[in-house]
């Protein structure tokens, strides 16, 4: 899939919502009350972000149900057109089936996109896992590997918090202030992390 550059201000990444996951919340020690705060929270600050227009990968561990009405739900009141990149608990929530694959715009295994960016005059490759890739398509040529799984940043005790193999970054909210980061600032992340800064 091309992305052009007139749709870079609507093009957003996130990963592992958790939806209905309860145990998550002390897992990672995300600042919700229940499941259903953390829902209601999650819906909120993604509409805030996303227009209704916009473009959104979602790299993963969407919801922790197998529920087809409770995804429905979800998904029904989140704005955007939503890619899912599958995660664990995506398979294990058996998210391959039809019905629920139906429900977003796109589903897959793993992804790549080439985004077309003015600022370096060329089409920046992306590869979208849920999991960090240690070598991916295009890697020693710029391309970037967008996951999440690790549940980085400033709360995470995870082992994996600090993984850093170059043009990589953690798309996931508890790493992205509980909200969908867009391409450019994704763009600021990764030129950071090349550059070695923290």
């Amino acid at each position: 899939m091309i992305i052009k550059s007139d749709k870079l201000d609507k093009l957003f990444f996130t990963s592992d919502t958790h939806f209905y996951h309860e145990n998550i919340i002390r897992f990672v020690l995300r600042p919700f009350e229940g499941a259903e705060h953390m829902n209601e929270q999650l819906i909120q600050w993604w509409n805030r972000t996303v227009p209704e227009d916009g473009i959104v990968f979602h790299l993963g561990d969407f919801a922790f149900t197998s529920s087809v009405p409770k995804i429905q739900d979800i998904v029904s009141r989140l704005n955007g057109d939503i890619h899912l990149i599958l995660g664990n608990h995506d398979y294990q929530n058996r998210f391959d089936r039809e019905i629920i694959k139906n429900m977003f715009t796109s589903v897959h295994d793993l992804y790549e996109i080439r985004v077309e960016d003015e600022e370096i005059g060329e089409m920046q490759y992306l590869i979208l896992c849920h999991y960090p890739l240690l070598t991916w398509n295009k890697k020693e040529r710029g391309s970037w590997n967008l996951h999440g799984h690790i549940h980085s940043g400033p709360r995470s005790s995870a082992s994996e918090r600090d993984l850093r193999v170059g043009m990589q970054y953690d798309v996931g909210v508890d790493n992205n202030a509980f909200i969908p980061i867009t391409y450019k600032e994704v763009k600021i992340k990764i030129t950071q992390n090349a550059i070695g800064v923290r």
